[in-house]
């Protein structure tokens, strides 16, 4: 199984850095692309739903392009009692996400939408991780806000590299889905539809 996943030709729906690397690092052979759609806001959603209508949505945008290959449509949101913190629109906002986490414990939820071009055959997955934030001093929001472009992730933070991964007293879960490719689903995912 694994000789035929690695043969096969992805087609991400992202041009996310974060997930890019994700992919090379279980090197699979895929290319990049925007999807070019705007998210659904979807606080009137399920967590799960808002993911699922999301990864589908990318997917598809991409998916319109190509006659073969397997489309990954993946979306990430944070969600913190009931509501949901998808990416912040701008600078004020990113702060407000990171006072409203401190000292809380969230959920971070991505929905991976799989379309194989070639067998017409779709598949949703999600994933979902609890992650405990310390208290943040405000000093600490200000600087991460300036330092590191906090707009492009769900919640205003990222774990995997940067000054983000200090807020964080632990997580139970995957490590992967918070960063915004749960590896394991989406290798599972995979089996089940090449």
């Amino acid at each position: 199984m694994i000789k035929k996943i690695l043969g096969q030709k992805f087609i991400l729906a992202s041009k996310s850095p974060r997930r890019i690397k994700l992919l090379q690092q279980i090197n699979l052979n895929f290319t990049s692309e925007d999807s070019a759609v705007e998210e659904a806001d979807c606080n009137s959603h399920s967590p799960v739903a808002c993911v699922r209508q999301n990864s589908r949505l990318k997917a598809d945008a991409v998916a319109l392009r190509h006659k073969t290959g397997i489309i990954i449509g993946a979306d990430t949101i944070v969600v913190l009692g009931g509501k949901i913190l998808g990416k912040p629109k701008n600078m004020k906002q990113a702060e407000l996400y990171l006072k409203i986490l401190s000292g809380k414990r969230h959920t971070v939820y991505t929905g991976i939408y799989l379309i194989n071009k070639d067998f017409r055959k779709e598949l949703f997955g999600y994933e979902k991780t609890s992650v405990y934030f310390r208290e943040l001093p405000a000093d600490e929001i200000k600087y991460y806000v300036k330092t590191h472009p906090p707009l492009d992730k769900a919640g205003a933070y990222g774990i995997q590299d940067d000054f983000g991964c200090l807020f964080i007293s632990k997580i139970n879960g995957d490590y992967y889905n918070v960063v915004g490719l749960p590896l394991t689903k989406l290798y599972i995912m995979l089996k089940q539809i090449v």
